[in-house]
């Protein structure tokens, strides 16, 4: 018996990869992928420090409750990777703290 992948099961065909930009560095991204999964596929793992000691985050519920995936999109601080789809042309950078003194 061959085994089949989920995508290959259920028909589905992505779009063609898009570019956004993450701390200057450009990124292909998948149409449907969060900013998270986007950067995680790029092997970024960190995109955010805390306030208090600067200490790396990234995505740690993956849900949308914890906060610790918070990064600055198209000049937005406290945006939540792990829940905002990717889009073309996004700018993504590293939040430091609250992100408000960028």
């Amino acid at each position: 018996m061959t085994r089949r992948t989920p995508l290959e099961l259920a028909g589905a065909e992505p779009g063609p990869a898009f570019t956004v930009t993450f701390d200057g560095r450009e990124l292909a991204v998948l149409p449907g992928r969060t900013i998270a999964a986007a950067l995680w596929s790029a092997g970024v793992t960190s995109w955010r420090t805390t306030r208090a000691g600067g200490e790396p985050r990234g995505v740690f519920c993956g849900i949308g409750v914890c906060f610790d995936c918070l990064v600055t999109v198209n000049g937005r601080p406290n945006q939540r990777a792990c829940l905002l789809p990717a889009e073309p042309g996004d700018v993504i950078r590293t939040q430091e703290g609250t992100g408000h003194h960028d």
